[in-house]
């Protein structure tokens, strides 16, 4: 995983990113997600996609941690904030749903070990396969209303930039 923030993601010239995160970190820079209806943004087919999602966050007790293996997540909140939770995939982690190939989701018991950020809108988070992750998390007990984007690219896709 790692973090960095919209407003200084071009300014820095990320060649570092493979050029699917610098698509996708620009196309969050870029857009109204407060004026788009929820749903299924394609970017470049299935290989990059947005999903924007509109919710109420949870308390971290309800929130399951995940993992998918074909897509990595670029996670970002357009609106409001949400606690997400990380840990790196380890055999110390107790699988409560199998992998699921057509779904590309696995969900854990907890993480182990917990770490979190908080996710605001001047910051981004990139998951890869290896990455559990608790997303949807409520800062406080009241929890907020949030506007989220995550943006799927294929795996493929990635190995393929290399």
């Amino acid at each position: 995983m790692f973090i960095g923030k919209i407003e200084t993601a071009t300014e820095q010239g990320n060649n570092a990113l493979a050029p699917a995160i610098q698509k996708a970190v620009e196309y969050l820079r870029t857009q109204d997600f407060g004026k788009m209806p929820d749903g299924k943004y394609p970017l470049d087919g299935d290989k990059i996609y947005a999903n924007v999602q509109r919710y109420h966050t949870r308390q971290p007790k309800d929130c399951r941690p995940e993992l998918h293996r074909k897509y990595i997540d670029v996670q970002y909140v357009a609106d409001g904030a949400e606690c997400l939770g990380w840990c790196p995939c380890s055999p110390d982690l107790k699988v409560i749903s199998p992998y699921d190939q057509e779904k590309d989701i696995a969900f854990y018991e907890a993480l182990i070990p917990d770490s979190s950020l908080v996710l605001t809108p001047d910051c981004y988070a990139v998951l890869y396969p290896d990455d559990v992750h608790s997303p949807c998390m409520a800062l406080d007990d009241e929890g907020e209303d949030v506007i989220k984007v995550v943006i799927k690219i294929a795996v493929e896709l990635i190995r393929a930039e290399e």
